[in-house]
């Protein structure tokens, strides 16, 4: 098994629930001090940042090395990406799609040979956000956006060829990357121009509460671990599997309600909250 983004979180839950059903792991980690807090039986760290290829070709060189088949590929890794459309700079859409999508194409890639020879699986972690995006997510959900349609064509591309590609897609879970993209977040707000804070301040100011929330009301990386482990254990996996009640209703949701009726119900959401004096407002006055 490789597993990638395996740090913290749901990486490193996901290779530990992995261990116990007693696969072999390949954790991959982004810095070689991470590797000791995660060594454990069946569990191998490896030092992988999916985006520099040194990394993902050494990756392949390990996984052609041992004795026994590669099972699966959970491509786990990701960075989060909140902000307007309009303030995000285009160097940081760039970082967000590198990680989140071109990162887990060169991963994929790397690993496709033995993937192929295994019969084995590609399980994608997406997002919630892979299927609903809203006003101040766009950059995140964009690249979950493309990962759902990435994994789409290469479910198909594979499948006559016994390698079985699976999406999961999360909503809240508690993690430290809400932490992280907060931090960002107030980067970016901090380099808003004033005409630009005049349209999305009060977006800027709702996204921290918002964040905060859901995460809170989210599952334990734990819970996610093991439906990531059913998704790549089942014998006959279905395509997709939600985490958590939230993401399953409103990804079902997604597919019948019209679009406005969507925007309405996110943005209802979102709106409790802005700072009470800003509860009334539209969207179009942000």
């Amino acid at each position: 098994m490789v597993v990638t983004g395996a740090s913290t979180g749901i990486g490193a839950a996901t290779a530990q629930e992995l261990a116990r059903h007693g696969f072999h792991v390949l954790a991959g980690v982004r810095r070689d001090s991470d590797r000791t807090p995660l060594r454990a039986d069946r569990i191998e760290p490896v030092t992988l940042d999916i985006t520099d290829p040194d990394h993902v070709a050494a990756l392949a060189a390990r996984v052609e090395r041992g004795p026994q088949p590669l099972r699966a590929l959970v491509n786990n890794a990701g960075v989060p990406g909140a902000g307007p459309v309009e303030v995000m700079p285009l160097s940081q859409w760039r970082r967000i799609f590198e990680v989140n999508l071109f990162g887990h194409v060169a991963v994929t890639q790397a690993l496709l040979p033995a993937l192929l020879l295994g019969k084995g699986r590609v399980v994608n972690i997406s997002s919630l956000n892979g299927k609903i995006s809203m006003a101040g997510y766009g950059p995140y959900a964009a690249s979950k956006f493309a990962m759902e349609a990435m994994s789409d064509a290469l479910r198909n591309e594979l499948a006559p060829h016994g390698v079985q590609v699976v999406v999961v897609e999360p909503g809240g879970v508690k993690t430290e990357m809400s932490r992280v993209g907060l931090a960002a977040l107030s980067r970016l707000d901090d380099g808003m121009t004033p005409e630009q804070n005049a349209r999305y301040g009060t977006l800027m100011q709702a996204i921290p509460s918002h964040v905060a929330a859901f995460t809170k009301a989210g599952v334990t990386s734990n819970v996610a671990a093991k439906r990531i482990a059913k998704a790549v254990t089942d014998a006959r996996p279905r395509t997709r599997y939600t985490i958590g009640a939230t993401a399953a209703f409103l990804i079902r949701a997604s597919r019948i309600l019209p679009d406005r009726m969507l925007d309405r119900m996110t943005t209802s959401d979102l709106r409790k909250h802005y700072p009470p004096e800003n509860r009334d407002r539209t969207t179009a006055t942000w």
